[in-house]
């Protein structure tokens, strides 16, 4: 009886109009959202219902935390007539300023949704921290003065519309000190309530990983994402014994062909490589590219035009069909490559706090005598590149080491990539003079929102999407490589280029593995003759075997094989998608979740597979005991 009276005769009866204004911009949201999605599914009456309803929940989980400021206004002004008048004023300051950070972030859910598909999520967190290259790109990918003119003008006629009746609710009578402190102390429950109980379970209903991004809330997924960025393997995720992930793994390292064990690593597939012939000193240069999918590589399946001068490559080269990112973020291919790790659940290790410790592709080749660099064309304090790569063994070199004399473009993620292939030859050169080999790591920028170039490369105009950015990095690349034949260390080097992840997000099922192909190409003329591998590899491979051609002998603590002494048989690949992370082998992916949720499914039509199936059982211990291991091995070695 307190809450109902309170409620709807008191000034409390502004809470329901906060509610239903929250709910209704929310569910608008929503259902634009479920339109610029172009799918006539998600639109029909039973999906959309489904959609809605799961999503009110959500939202209203979210405004019970928004609430907070506008109950603890009404228990703190008195009920004198003095006090319902500041009461009035106080909740209208409250609510126009609501209005317009509700407002802003619904603008910034669907700038977030064009870039990735989803509510704000894990990326979200780690760019609140980089605001200078978030904003920067913001700034240089959308008309931002006719968003703020119009999220003004949306802002001022929303506040007039709301605040002149909410003045008025705010204005009567209040409940005496005693009651209103009942009311904050009993309404705290609510709050508290929806943090324990509105997990990710009703997502679950949802048959799709479109469908319940859309049912989610941006602030409440922001608010978790916060709270699982890193996330305990053992605590969330199924587990095994001990006894059987080393069963289990040992199976994998027979399967892979793979020498006997070794004591660099406590993962269960730690071995030794030895190599049947002598090492071959060649310099190496691995570029990863950003968000090169196959589908954009003419030779590889996709798109007609644009990456000529990587087709002609191809005949050249040895090449990898069927490789899969680790995940959705460059951080993400960073850590794969780098490190020959699976995606372990919550933030890669490069971006958390302790990611130091760890076995790594240039450490193993600065133990052989190379000079291993990093260089980004950007400034490396973003995703904390220049201390993971400092602390994995490497030189790093980035925008602040490039005069501004050199640079014909630059974005706010960095130089053109023509002007950092042209800056990384220069150091390649000076490298080269020493008479050490050298181990350059590149990482391109080009191919990324606000996909800008300088003019005159290639045949589309800067800045008209995706298709330009990828024509110009492949224009930078065929450039790149003409400038390299002509230096004396061009026959004494490997080149290998892929990519850091694909373009794409979502899909038909939580890891859709068509979204994760991304092409490799490993080039050194008179050194590894052409030829092409079909054989399904992980991006976590890349570093085994590279140094496999290299015929390098070390401890490997890697959970990657040498492509080329494992991949026929034992094909399977890692991936991860935020708080999802998967294996895929023998046409099924198996998917691991919080709340030790695992699920089996089909790769070419996306069906739930029994757990019953043998060969499905044999999977989830193979996910599990990959994950599970890789976790505490994560764990236990950047601990020291």
């Amino acid at each position: 009886m307190i809450f109902t009276r309170a409620f709807c005769r008191s000034r409390y009866a502004v809470i329901p109009v906060v509610v239903v204004v929250y709910a209704v911009l929310s569910m608008a949201l929503r259902i634009g959202l479920m339109v610029y999605e172009g799918n006539s599914e998600l639109l029909s009456p039973l999906n959309s219902a489904e959609i809605l309803l799961i999503g009110l929940l959500y939202d209203l989980a979210a405004v019970s935390w928004m609430l907070i400021p506008f109950m603890l206004n009404a228990m703190v002004w008195p009920a004198s007539d003095r006090g319902r008048r500041l009461h009035a004023w106080s909740t209208s300051i409250l609510l126009a300023a609501g209005l317009g950070a509700v407002l802003f972030g619904l603008v910034a859910e669907v700038l977030f949704w064009n870039e990735f598909s989803a509510r704000f999520n894990f990326i979200a967190v780690d760019y609140l921290v980089y605001t200078r290259e978030v904003v920067g790109n913001i700034e240089q990918s959308y008309p931002l003065a006719w968003i703020f003119t119009g999220l003004a003008v949306a802002s001022v006629v929303l506040i007039l519309i709301v605040v002149p009746p909410t003045w008025r609710l705010a204005g009567r009578e209040a409940p005496n000190w005693k009651r209103r402190g009942l009311i904050t102390i009993g309404y705290a429950c609510v709050p508290a309530a929806c943090f324990f109980l509105v997990t990710e379970a009703p997502h679950q209903m949802l048959a799709s990983p479109v469908e319940r991004e859309l049912a989610s809330n941006g602030p409440y997924s922001l608010f978790r994402a916060f709270r699982n960025n890193d996330l305990s393997y053992d605590r969330f995720y199924a587990t095994l014994p001990e006894a059987d992930i080393k069963d289990v793994l040992e199976g994998e390292l027979n399967e892979a062909k793979l020498g006997g064990s070794s004591e660099a690593g406590a993962n269960g597939f730690a071995h030794k490589v030895v190599p049947s012939a002598p090492q071959v000193k060649k310099n190496v240069i691995l570029v990863s590219i950003e968000s090169l999918g196959s589908d954009y590589v003419e030779s590889f399946g996709g798109r007609e035009g644009l990456t000529p001068n990587l087709t002609a490559l191809t005949k050249d080269s040895l090449t990898f069909h069927n490789l899969y990112a680790t995940g959705l973020r460059t951080v993400r291919g960073l850590e794969a490559i780098t490190l020959s790790v699976p995606p372990t659940p919550g933030r890669a290790v490069p971006i958390r706090e302790r990611n130091k410790g760890m076995m790594s592709l240039g450490s193993v080749l600065k133990e052989h005598g190379y000079d291993a660099m990093y260089l980004y064309g950007g400034y490396s304090f973003f995703d904390n590149q220049k201390d993971f790569f400092s602390g994995a063994g490497y030189e790093v070199l980035d925008r602040t080491d490039i005069s501004s004399d050199t640079i014909d473009h630059e974005t706010i993620w960095g130089v053109s990539d023509e002007d950092l292939f042209d800056f990384a030859l220069t150091e390649f050169d000076d490298r080269a003079q020493k008479g050490t080999p050298f181990f350059g790591h590149i990482m391109t920028t080009s191919n990324h929102r606000p996909y800008t170039y300088p003019e005159g490369r290639i045949d589309i105009p800067s800045k008209t999407g995706r298709d330009g950015a990828v024509k110009y990095t492949d224009w930078a690349i065929g450039d790149f490589l003409k400038k390299a034949r002509t230096r004396p260390w061009f026959s004494n080097t490997v080149f290998v280029f892929l990519a850091d992840h694909t373009s794409h997000g979502r899909g038909r099922i939580d890891l859709p593995p068509e979204n994760y192909r991304i092409p490799m190409w490993i080039y050194s003329p008179g050194f590894i003759a052409p030829r092409q591998i079909d054989w399904v590899a992980s991006q976590i491979d890349v570093a085994p075997t590279l140094l496999g051609l290299l015929n390098v002998p070390y401890d490997s603590s890697f959970f990657g094989q040498d492509i080329l002494v494992s991949g026929q048989s034992h094909q399977r690949a890692f991936m991860a998608n935020y708080l999802t992370v998967g294996y895929m082998e023998g046409g099924m992916v198996v998917s691991l979740g919080p709340n030790q949720r695992v699920r089996v499914q089909r790769v070419d039509d996306g069906t739930a597979v029994d757990f019953s199936d043998p060969k499905a059982k044999d999977l989830i211990r193979e996910a599990i005991s990959y994950y599970q291991s890789a976790s505490e091995e994560i764990e236990r070695v950047t601990q020291q």
